[in-house]
């Protein structure tokens, strides 16, 4: 029940963060409601908010997700064209198991900022940005703040063009 009691409030803060209404905060990466810590395929420890200061694509997926990894096609195109601009990407994985999640990271061809959260909806990344569909998108500017969520492709692709200024 402890455990319950402490995942509501956390999805309470991070929902406030969420108000994206004209009169309400902007989300930013910095916010701790928002910041998490994950592990990526070394086993180092990757802070969201350290990513701060760059173009950055946030993206919530896991390897048994279709879409997802349809969606990975586009993301190695759209990196390998903006990564030498400016553009770095952390994918987070809500994968639960390690060799499925590098297995679809090594075949998928993904050579960004990979992330693992083990715990799939329960994990605390995607509780504190309220992730309830794979993929998620969130699209962030320099100064750490949500310009976009779930952006189409074309769509992302002229924010990210617009935020290197090209």
């Amino acid at each position: 029940m402890k455990n319950l009691r402490s995942s509501i409030l956390i999805f309470v803060f991070a929902f406030s963060a969420f108000s994206v209404k004209a009169q309400g905060p902007i989300p930013n990466i910095t916010d701790y409601r928002l910041d998490f810590t994950v592990t990526d395929m070394e086993g180092d420890s990757i802070k969201l908010s350290s990513l701060k200061g760059k173009v950055l694509i946030l993206d919530f997926w896991a390897s048994w997700c279709g879409p997802c990894r349809y969606a990975n096609k586009h993301l190695v195109k759209l990196y390998s064209k903006y990564k030498d601009k400016g553009l770095e990407i952390l994918s987070v994985s809500l994968d639960e198991e390690l060799k499925d999640w590098k297995k679809a990271v090594t075949k998928d061809k993904v050579t960004w900022i990979q992330g693992i959260d083990r715990g799939g909806w329960d994990a605390l990344a995607a509780i504190k940005w309220q992730v309830d569909a794979l993929p998620s998108t969130f699209v962030v500017n320099k100064n750490g703040d949500v310009i976009a969520i779930n952006p189409e492709k074309d769509e992302l692709e002229k924010k990210i063009k617009e935020l290197l200024g090209l």
